[in-house]
């Protein structure tokens, strides 16, 4: 699956501020409601970390998986701000369960 990485419109150096928005069909095909948080492996990083999605906005129209670890990541990899309507774009694979390698495009 596809992603977008968004961010709210504050750049902040902490991370936070900072996600990836899927499409809502495909965040319904691949991802249960029953799961109560993701487990995501950054590319060039070592361990998963959690993404909660246990919310009514992320089932509702902000399809956003939001984490300031992501954040980190994009300022690490100088992804961390972009040109206007030009936001890089990722690739989630599915690995298992509700675990996700994510993968720049």
């Amino acid at each position: 699956m596809k992603g977008t990485i968004w961010n709210n419109g504050k750049y902040y150096e902490t991370g936070a501020g900072y996600g990836i928005k899927i499409d809502e069909r495909d965040r319904d095909k691949y991802i249960k409601k029953e799961w109560t948080y993701l487990q995501i492996l950054l590319e060039g990083e070592e361990n998963f970390i959690e993404v909660n999605i246990n919310k009514r906005s992320f089932w509702g129209g902000c399809s956003e998986i939001i984490n300031k670890e992501i954040g980190k990541w994009l300022i690490k990899n100088n992804k961390g701000r972009w040109g206007k309507n030009n936001p890089p774009k990722v690739k989630l694979i599915l690995l298992e369960e509700n675990k996700f390698r994510i993968e720049f495009i």
